[in-house]
């Protein structure tokens, strides 16, 4: 019965299990290998690496980091989450686990077009992110992908930092609403309407996009707006509340509707970023520690010292059934 585990192994489960292995916790990250940080080649906007870095990086220094404070990781692929009384199971294709807290932090998946010339232009020159990456496109020729009011947000927040911007539909009907037209309008942004046969480019570096009709439209980079998965079925298949968008509803502690399992990151309704996402991670691991410590108190579990333990020449046999209270001199500052 571990003390604590954690599902996914991205910024948010890293850094749960980093506040969680200092704090004593005795705790297992499960991971699957697959988080969405490895679609990242250069992370620009992540605290304290002005020249960037991979994410693949970011989370190879994490699982070190981890590592040094006894969290032990495994990989495995979870199949289901049951609650056992106040405690979970969890099972693995490889083992089941059992915890008495579980936090999940299993992220979404973006959705890509399904369009040939995708997959070698993912996160070279085909971005799903304007906060992460349109800073470094500044002046270049962009494209965005989508039909919807969310795309025409994100080709406006584009002029801040180019001029030619063209948003693209690959067909299908137009779902923005009125006065997202008059802004396209407004601004000139042009709409290309017509299926996208491909996207033209150089080991991954794009050049133009091709159409089923009219001339190909020349772009730099393309961000697409398709859409995401959160991974909420082991949520939901316990029972835990989801939103209209399939992300589990946490409070401001990370806890879920169900008592004892915890989310944070991607997979919740948090901003998309891995810099949050370590953040939330943060918070929930910190918050699992306090309901850990708060159950030790109810229950009369937490370790003592014993006067005989506290030696100057280090730890001798205990002989003292009870602890000791030891009085602090009167000007001891706490």
């Amino acid at each position: 019965m571990r003390d604590v585990i954690i599902i996914g192994a991205g910024l948010a489960g890293l850094s749960a299990a980093l506040y969680l292995g200092r704090s004593k916790r005795d705790t297992l990250l499960i991971h699957s290998s697959r988080s969405m940080a490895k679609w990242e080649p250069q992370v620009e906007n992540y605290l304290g690496f002005p020249e960037g870095i991979s994410g693949s990086a970011l989370l190879d220094h994490g699982m070190i980091q981890v590592a040094k404070y006894g969290v032990e990781t495994v990989e495995d692929e979870i199949q289901s989450l049951r609650t056992r009384g106040e405690t979970f199971r969890i099972k693995g294709t490889r083992q089941t686990y059992d915890a008495k807290r579980v936090l999940l932090a299993t992220g979404l998946t973006h959705l890509p077009p399904d369009i040939p010339g995708v997959k070698q232009c993912l996160g070279t020159s085909l971005f799903f992110c304007k906060d992460c990456d349109a800073h470094r496109l500044q002046g270049k020729r962009i494209a965005i992908m989508g039909r919807n009011n969310e795309a025409v947000d994100y080709a406006l927040g584009m002029l801040m930092f180019t001029s030619c911007v063209t948003l693209v539909t690959s067909g299908g009907e137009l779902v923005w609403d009125e006065e997202h037209a008059q802004w396209l309008e407004e601004y000139h942004i042009p709409v290309r309407q017509e299926n996208v046969v491909t996207l033209n480019h150089t080991e991954g570096r794009l050049e133009s996009i091709e159409f089923v009709r009219g001339e190909p439209t020349k772009a730099d980079a393309i961000f697409t707006t398709r859409g995401d998965v959160p991974h909420s079925t082991l949520a939901e298949g316990v029972g835990a509340s989801l939103d209209n968008e399939g992300q589990i509803i946490v409070d401001a502690y990370l806890r879920t509707t169900v008592p004892g399992l915890y989310a944070a990151g991607c997979v919740t309704a948090a901003n998309c970023q891995m810099i949050i996402a370590a953040g939330q991670g943060a918070a929930g691991g910190q918050a699992i520690n306090r309901d850990l410590f708060e159950s030790s108190l109810r229950q009369h579990a937490l370790p003592c010292w014993r006067t005989d333990d506290r030696s100057d020449e280090g730890p001798r046999s205990t002989r003292t059934l009870k602890c000791s209270i030891i009085p602090l001199p009167v000007d001891t500052a706490i």
